[in-house]
């Protein structure tokens, strides 16, 4: 919340914008639902996210991770390696 007031950006109430913020986070977790042009929303309302959807959602989220921890891992290795 810009204004940690509740309203959201844009003042299109919570929920409605990327989860970057210390309410989200910094997770984002939601992103790429709903989100107009330069993570603007689209409309004021924002459907609420299926189980369904929130499985798929994080199970990205965690091959994201997981992926990201093998490269941490590799870069490690390297560097010790030039030693």
């Amino acid at each position: 919340m810009p204004r940690f007031d509740g309203t959201g950006p844009g003042g299109y109430g919570p929920g409605t914008g990327w989860g970057m913020g210390p309410c989200g986070a910094g997770r984002g977790l939601r992103r790429g639902f709903g989100r107009g042009f330069f993570g603007r929303p689209r409309y004021a309302y924002q459907d609420p996210i299926t189980s369904k959807e929130e499985k798929v959602i994080l199970e990205q989220e965690m091959q994201d991770l997981e992926d990201e921890l093998k490269a941490i891992k590799t870069r490690i290795s390297e560097l010790k390696d030039q030693k």
